[in-house]
């Protein structure tokens, strides 16, 4: 009779790193959110856009999908709900989607890119997103005009500004109740600066031109995925040098691939946006779609890692949260 052999799990350089530093592998600690991702269609082309979104882009989740989540969130203790794209406001089930998961008692935030806000057909969306307690998270990757338009493109940086001050009007940014989170991402390939020190120079700057307020900053570390990795081209190797020599092992406990799920506009199941942008699903020990959501074995699961997870580690770390430390 044989003897069966299990050949120890080969780590990839980011799982080594891990366990050099923990000694054990890295799990999910609980499911505090279910981050999901509507679609890949957007009304801009950012340079730094992990997901590669776009006006070309197609891919949208069904209705038939929606539902099944709002089946499986039911069931769920109220969770933090985090809606990304895309551009989520491009999806013609949002307003049905999000009345839903409001009438479930669930804490719902929502990441827009501001110009779709100015455009008619989605005017409307601040009051909604108003009268039903939708946290918002907006995209300015800089107060300054220059750095928007070369990451952005042309006259996004005024429109960026007009629906803030639209944002403004309706009580976002004002009032604790209706929160409002500015996002900065480095134009160049580095990590961003102190997250504290940034919001107050963000928060003086908007406040004295514009008279824009808003109620916190958070910084986010470019991934070497989808668009910025165009971008990066050659400088490569230097960029992800300077990821792999700030690993930061204060940044563990907090890593947002430790604290949630991510789902798919298809439905699959992914540790964290970035992972999905990588088409890197949660790993092959636990079922990987929504049809087959089980939360007791998804808030242990092991992470499913790779280089670009780096970014996370480096320096003050970084997540869709902002600094980790």
């Amino acid at each position: 009779m044989g003897i069966l052999i299990i050949m120890p799990e080969k780590k990839n350089e980011f799982e080594q790193q891990i366990f050099n530093t923990t000694h054990q592998p890295l799990r999910c600690l609980d499911l505090r959110t279910i981050q999901i991702n509507l679609g890949l269609l957007c009304n801009q082309t950012c340079e730094h856009c992990h997901v590669d979104a776009s006006p070309k882009r197609t891919e949208q989740m069904s209705w038939t999908t929606m539902q099944t989540i709002l089946a499986v969130t039911e069931k769920l203790s109220p969770v933090f709900i985090d809606i990304t794209g895309g551009a989520p406001e491009l999806h013609p089930h949002l307003e049905k989607f999000l009345r839903s998961l409001i009438k479930q008692h669930q804490q719902v935030q929502l990441r827009t890119n501001l110009t779709i806000l100015l455009e008619p057909k989605f005017k409307a969306y601040p009051k909604l997103y108003k009268e039903l307690g939708v946290e918002l998270v907006a995209s300015l990757p800089c107060y300054l005009e220059e750095e928007v338009r070369l990451q952005r493109g042309k006259g996004v940086f005024e429109k960026s500004i007009e629906a803030l001050q639209l944002l403004n009007k309706v009580g976002y940014g004002t009032t604790p109740k209706l929160p409002l989170t500015l996002v900065f991402n480095p134009l160049e390939p580095v990590l961003p600066p102190e997250q504290k020190a940034l919001e107050n120079d963000y928060r003086t700057y908007l406040a004295e031109h514009y008279n824009i307020q808003f109620t916190k900053l958070i910084t986010l570390t470019n991934m070497p995925l989808g668009r910025f990795l165009d971008v990066l081209k050659e400088k490569k190797p230097h960029y992800m040098g300077l990821l792999k020599e700030s690993f930061n092992p204060e940044t563990l406990p907090s890593l947002m691939c430790r604290h949630q799920i991510n789902i798919g506009w298809d439905g699959t199941l992914y540790d964290c946006d970035f992972n999905l942008a990588a088409g890197l699903p949660v790993t092959t020990m636990v079922l990987r779609h929504i049809t087959q959501f089980d939360p007791s074995v998804l808030s242990t699961r092991k992470i499913a890692t790779a280089d670009h997870c780096y970014g996370c580690t480096a320096g003050h770390g970084s997540s869709c949260g902002g600094a980790l430390v």
